[in-house]
């Protein structure tokens, strides 16, 4: 792929947002530029609000992972009847685009764009964003899941085909399992659905081992001090087969072959067991203290999530071709002066808008008048 120049580079940006009903804003009607955004109030003011409506224009379900119904405002026993999300993308590069997303009567959450249905790699395409929310300060503490999720999402950023990847994957075993919990011995539909079940885990497992060799370089070239550099890895079974140089084919026919012969271990656990692409991990190590980044304290673990964040939005500009809208949930929260002030310059640099919140101004003040300052209380947003 193309490295880009800064010159070439597109920004993923919006120009205007509106909100109905959206949790606990009636409306809002906010026109901003390309500059960060920075939202400071008091906790359960609205200011992740904010950012979950932003996220909802992107596939999947926000980064709040909620139900359709969940933003639907309520007043005491009253919930509004629909909710609806809007934004107008900026028009710097001329490719200008509106998003909307919303639920209505009890039907499913439709998100267009332009006014036409829109597939999730053209959501992807038009806006790539990415989130980084304040239950990630202990992610590589916390549970594998949790961390694949979040390195599926970095990589679902720089290539679209990804989430659909993971979607088919996930739909395919699903599958498989439902035929093992009821005990059926269809060994050709069995053997049909592990065989396409290969095909798009080999194909995830390809995707994240490439969207992390670019991940570390952006890691290694950087130039701040900042935030400490990790070394990164990926621990599967399939990943390990591809790294040390196995062709797709066979790390396909290793997969299937697995998956055939623990059929009755799955059936028993009522999960699927098998170590396929769903059960890898992400490792990370603080290479300054060599030491795993579980290991670290909560503000070590803070700022190296930040790197892999800035990171891959660095590798998403450089190969990609597009700078991704960054939504950074209580980002600023744990850091000390020295890496608030490291932050705001990297996004500056970078030319991200980048969407902060903080339950204090105070937080973006390294930011000067390069970005935009908004307070947020109840459910209403002011300069």
């Amino acid at each position: 792929m193309t490295r880009h120049s800064d010159e070439t580079r597109k920004t993923a940006s919006l120009k205007r947002l509106r909100l109905t009903d959206f949790r606990n804003f009636e409306t809002l009607d906010l026109d901003i530029d390309a500059r960060p955004v920075c939202l400071a109030g008091p906790n359960g003011s609205g200011k992740t609000n904010i950012l979950e409506a932003i996220s909802l224009l992107a596939p999947g379900r926000g980064l709040r992972g909620a139900e359709t119904e969940e933003p639907l405002r309520r007043i005491g026993e009253t919930v509004a009847p629909a909710w609806a999300v809007y934004a107008e993308t900026l028009s710097e590069t001329g490719d200008e685009a509106t998003l909307a997303s919303g639920f209505l009567d009890g039907r499913r959450r439709q998100t267009r764009m332009d006014g036409k249905p829109a597939s999730r790699g053209e959501l992807a395409r038009c806006l790539p964003m990415i989130a980084l929310l304040p239950e990630h300060d202990r992610l590589f503490a916390g549970p594998r899941f949790d961390r694949l999720k979040f390195f599926d999402r970095l990589v679902a950023a720089s290539d679209p085909s990804h989430g659909e990847t993971l979607g088919n994957y996930e739909k395919l075993r699903s599958r498989r399992q439902r035929l093992l919990d009821q005990g059926r011995v269809d060994t050709d539909w069995l053997d049909a659905l592990e065989t396409d079940m290969a095909g798009h885990g080999v194909a995830l497992a390809a995707g994240r081992l490439h969207a992390l060799a670019r991940l570390q370089a952006a890691i290694d070239t950087a130039e701040d001090g900042v935030f400490p550099k990790t070394d990164l890895a990926l621990d599967g079974m399939i990943e390990a087969a591809l790294a040390e140089g196995a062709e797709l084919r066979d790390a396909e026919d290793q997969l299937i072959s697995v998956l055939a012969d623990e059929r009755g271990r799955d059936a028993a656990a009522g999960r699927t067991l098998t170590r396929g692409p769903h059960r890898s991990d992400l490792g990370a190590r603080h290479r300054e203290k060599d030491q795993p980044a579980s290991r670290c304290s909560t503000g070590e673990q803070k700022a190296l999530i930040i790197r892999l964040v800035l990171a891959q939005a660095q590798s998403l500009a450089s190969y990609g071709g597009k700078v991704p809208l960054l939504l950074l949930d209580e980002a600023c929260a744990h850091l000390d002066a020295k890496r608030r002030k490291g932050l705001a310059e990297a996004i500056l640099e970078l030319g991200a808008q980048a969407w902060l919140t903080g339950v204090e101004s105070s937080l973006f003040s390294a930011f000067g008048e390069q970005a935009q300052q908004f307070s947020v209380e109840q459910g209403r947003v002011s300069v």
